[in-house]
């Protein structure tokens, strides 16, 4: 099982979103810390995974032991860099 780790952006992003949409988030990336599985693709034109659940997004970054999100939130609406 790898770690996951939210930097302070995406901890504060993830905090504000609805409590249902924080359960189905949290347990989507458990289960792919757990198993490796979920609807994961490769960003393209920058480093890293989006990991959808429903109309929300998980942007992270992987090691083989850390998972490191760096932005949660609605698809339509983030604002990385």
């Amino acid at each position: 099982m790898k770690t996951i780790v939210f930097t302070a952006a995406s901890a504060k992003q993830f905090d504000a979103l609805p409590l249902a949409a924080q359960v189905a988030i949290e347990a989507a990336l458990t289960r792919y810390a757990i198993d490796g599985y979920g609807d994961v693709k490769r960003l393209s034109g920058r480093d890293g995974y989006r990991l959808r659940v429903g109309e929300y997004r998980v942007l992270f970054n992987e090691s083989r032991t850390t998972i490191l999100a760096v932005y949660v939130g609605r698809r339509a609406t983030h604002t990385y860099s």
